[in-house]
């Protein structure tokens, strides 16, 4: 349980006096984000101390935690999350940038997932709490990674907008499929660590679960890009007529600087 708790008080503690910081500087980091940060760490954590003994026993509550930690609380935290907050943070451990890479976020995502449900691997974590404490890391770290190209305030490529944003997306919907459907389909139970009454039934209804969190997910992404896609049209045609190139004015939009820049056109004018 220390194992669990611990290290999402920490959490939590550097996360308020970070707040409370910039607060007094007069930089306030808004109350919804605040509010997306703790709903993430109590959810991740709530759901490995209420799911924790019987994720021992059934894959389905194991797989269930997991969701809970590195898929929905991840992103909640990074909700949560602004340049200012993270700067001591990238001030300190600069090679954390790299994280927030699209292409190194995927991989290291897509590869840390399949890797846990490796049997010998994903065994282990069950049989032992170090193990699996470091399982859960992995998994609330890269799933942090994996939505901050996305949410996170990190500056991404010059290539990665909207059209890379929607491949992205459907990347990460893939990976999740594809390992769903392998335990789906499976002849016989992967694991039999577990103490289900039939686990091959276990497997089925843990895939179900994550093929039905990742579906209803990546409907609530593919909302959010068509309105953001929307909203950057909008406001790149609004500083055309003021008298932007149309690149400069996509590229203003896209990075959200276009009360920057129009502020600075009218100035002009």
């Amino acid at each position: 349980m220390l194992l669990i708790v611990l290290p999402a008080l920490v959490a939590a503690v550097l996360y308020a006096r970070r707040a409370a910081t910039l607060r007094a500087a007069g930089r306030p980091v808004e109350p919804w984000r605040q509010g997306s940060f703790a709903a993430g760490i109590l959810l991740g954590t709530g759901g490995l101390v209420v799911l924790g003994g019987l994720g021992d026993e059934r894959f389905a509550a194991h797989m269930a935690e997991h969701l809970l930690l590195g898929v929905v609380g991840a992103l909640l935290i990074v909700l949560g999350l602004t340049g200012p907050v993270l700067q001591p943070v990238l001030r300190r451990f600069g090679w954390l940038r790299a994280l927030g890479h699209p292409v190194l976020a995927f991989g290291l995502w897509a590869l840390n997932l399949f890797a846990w449900h490796v049997p010998v691997l994903h065994e282990a974590a069950v049989e032992s709490a170090w193990v699996h404490a470091v399982q859960h890391s992995l998994f609330l770290g890269l799933g942090v990674a994996v939505w901050l190209p996305l949410f996170g305030p990190l500056p991404q490529p010059a290539w990665f907008r909207n059209l890379g944003r929607l491949v992205f997306i459907i990347g990460v919907r893939l990976v999740g499929a594809l390992l769903a459907n392998i335990l789906l389909w499976a002849d016989e139970p992967l694991y039999d660590v577990y103490t289900a009454t039939d686990l091959l039934a276990d497997q089925q209804f843990a895939a179900g679960l994550m093929m039905v969190e990742g579906s209803l997910l990546t409907l609530v992404l593919f909302g959010w890009l068509f309105l953001r896609a929307a909203r950057e049209s909008e406001e790149a045609q609004r500083l055309v007529e003021l008298g932007a190139e149309p690149e400069r004015a996509a590229r203003a939009a896209a990075a959200r600087r276009s009360a920057e820049l129009q502020h600075r056109l009218e100035s002009e004018r």
